[in-house]
């Protein structure tokens, strides 16, 4: 789960995962980010609740820490 792997997911999908323009391969953009890289477009809501989540979960993970765990106990 690398954050910074789900964000250039999001970012290359939705600014070029329905691009219809042909490559000099003759591929559309669309299908070169689907077999080089496996990026679909109609992923994009699962990337984005990802995204949301992560740092959700990690805040959540830091105030269970610091309510369960006395750092100052004698």
């Amino acid at each position: 789960m690398n954050p910074v792997a789900w964000t250039l997911y999001g970012l290359i999908t939705s600014q070029f995962g329905d691009v219809q323009v042909r490559l000099d391969t003759g591929e559309t953009v669309e299908e070169f980010l689907r077999s080089y890289f496996g990026y679909r477009h109609e992923f994009l809501g699962v990337v984005a609740a990802i995204i949301v989540a992560l740092p959700a979960l990690f805040a959540f993970i830091f105030t269970m820490a610091i309510r369960f765990f006395h750092y100052e106990k004698r």
